[in-house]
């Protein structure tokens, strides 16, 4: 909580992954505390369905659920919160606070038959949108990195480094030329 609030009394950026689905189950009260201070929650699918039942929404449509967390009270009011729900193969959902609309970002395509495994990919979205931000990346910017590197990581079994030094997410996503950026994506 001392680094949530800091970060808001000082502008920082604070993003917060709902990690697993019993996180919402089991430390709902925890979660609660937090989210004024976050700025970007990040979940999958079946987390965001925990944080409904947890948080008692009523609702199973992961567009409520997003547009929900993107609207709970935040501290900070210098920029809006945002929340984003990845869906494996369909469209991720972006939902930003006050707004009504809820954004759809298809994913990277990649044939099944190159899927190898899932796991760490969501991870690797983590870390490639976190990348984004922190690079001055545009919100779609940001998450197109995330895609890119989480469609990298579902050609190899289990959590496997897959970029190397002359690959970058910056570079290689069309659109994007810097140089010399590579994203490491911490899987734990």
């Amino acid at each position: 909580m001392e680094l949530a609030k800091e970060a808001a009394a000082k502008d920082k950026i604070l993003v917060l992954s709902l990690s697993a689905p019993f996180i919402p189950l089991a430390f709902k009260d925890a979660l609660a505390a937090a989210f004024p201070y976050v700025d970007y929650v990040l979940g999958n699918d079946s987390e965001a369905a925990a944080f409904a039942q947890a948080f008692q929404l009523g609702t199973e449509d992961l567009k409520d659920i997003a547009k929900h967390i993107a609207n709970m009270p935040k501290e900070n009011s210098k920029r809006k919160r945002v929340a984003i729900v990845t869906r494996g193969t369909d469209a991720t959902l972006v939902a930003i606070q006050g707004e009504d609309e809820v954004k759809e970002y298809p994913v990277h395509v990649i044939n099944k038959e190159d899927i190898k495994d899932t796991t760490g990919a969501g991870d690797a979205f983590a870390g490639g949108l976190c990348a984004g931000i922190l690079g001055g990346k545009t919100l779609s910017q940001s998450i197109d990195i995330g895609q890119w590197l989480a469609s990298l990581t579902l050609s190899a079994v289990g959590p496997t480094y897959v970029a190397s030094v002359h690959l970058s997410p910056f570079a290689a996503v069309p659109g994007h030329r810097e140089k010399h950026h590579i994203v490491f994506a911490c899987l734990l």
